[in-house]
């Protein structure tokens, strides 16, 4: 554990390309495309995590940014059927993005077509903080 006060849930994003739109399938089962149309904030969340939880519970507002949560499989036991945020079942969108595990955020830039930050998700406060500087620029 560190102590800087300072500490990045990951060191530095990737570089890579960012779709423009994501397909898939919302939890409750209903196909779509959803466009990206300027900054947004991908979370890719799983069953069973807490942070997840938490995080499409939550009230986003403190992000300032459009987010999409994502999930490469179904929820199997509907732990996220009553949450805030909906979540778009997509393993084609964690090919697209790169992600490789989840609970971890990726902010897009689709017109600049590429990736600003990315790192691991712990809650709504942390990653605002982290993609502050990104969102300020």
């Amino acid at each position: 554990m560190t102590s800087e006060p300072n500490a990045r849930s990951f060191d530095r994003p990737r570089v890579r390309a960012a779709p423009d739109a994501l397909s898939g399938r919302w939890s409750l089962g209903v196909e779509a495309t959803v466009p990206l149309t300027g900054v947004t904030l991908v979370v890719a969340i799983k069953s069973h995590c807490d942070g997840c939880q938490e995080f499409i519970n939550a009230d986003l507002d403190v992000l300032r940014v459009p987010v999409l949560v994502i999930s490469a499989h179904e929820d199997e036991s509907s732990e996220w059927r009553d949450a805030r945020q909906p979540v778009l079942v997509s393993p084609e969108a964690f090919r697209l993005l790169d992600v490789r595990w989840p609970p971890f955020y990726v902010l897009v830039d689709p017109l600049a077509r590429r990736v600003l930050s990315e790192g691991v998700l712990f809650g709504p406060a942390q990653v605002a903080a982290e993609i502050a500087p990104y969102l300020d620029a």
